[in-house]
């Protein structure tokens, strides 16, 4: 980072590894704080917006929902730390995630048993996942 006049947002997105446009909406809706710009208007970015881009992209990898990062951003304050409450918002998490494995595992078991029934590909009269698509 160049400290003497921060980063550009193009150079947040080249490290942190997160779109242009995603930032602006990331300012939009307020999950990063407005940036300084220069007097011609350009955003401007220093060593903490890099390390909130970086908290909000891994969340979002983790698969938290944007109201859930907003909150454990507001946690991740160090006047505001309440490890219940970040554990409380985890287990919502950590709920739905599972929720998520058991409906990826029915629909892994839907399609074995759908694509065990496809005979050869070029001689079926029939196919058993257009079918199963079709019925719907």
């Amino acid at each position: 980072m160049r400290s003497h006049r921060g980063l550009t947002i193009g150079e947040l997105a080249g490290q942190s590894g997160v779109n242009l446009e995603t930032i602006r909406f990331y300012e939009r809706i307020g999950l990063m704080p407005e940036p300084s710009r220069t007097e011609g208007g350009h955003r401007l970015y220093a060593e903490p917006q890099v390390r909130r881009l970086a908290f909000i992209r891994r969340g979002r990898e983790l698969g938290f929902g944007l109201e859930a990062i907003r909150a454990l951003l507001e946690l991740a304050e160090p006047d505001q730390r309440a490890c219940r409450e970040v554990q409380a918002i985890a287990e919502a998490h950590l709920i739905e995630v599972r929720a998520k494995i058991a409906d990826l595992a029915r629909l892994e078991a839907i399609l074995a048993a759908t694509v065990s029934r496809c005979g050869s590909p070029d001689t079926a009269p029939a196919c058993p996942v257009l079918e199963m698509l079709e019925a719907a």
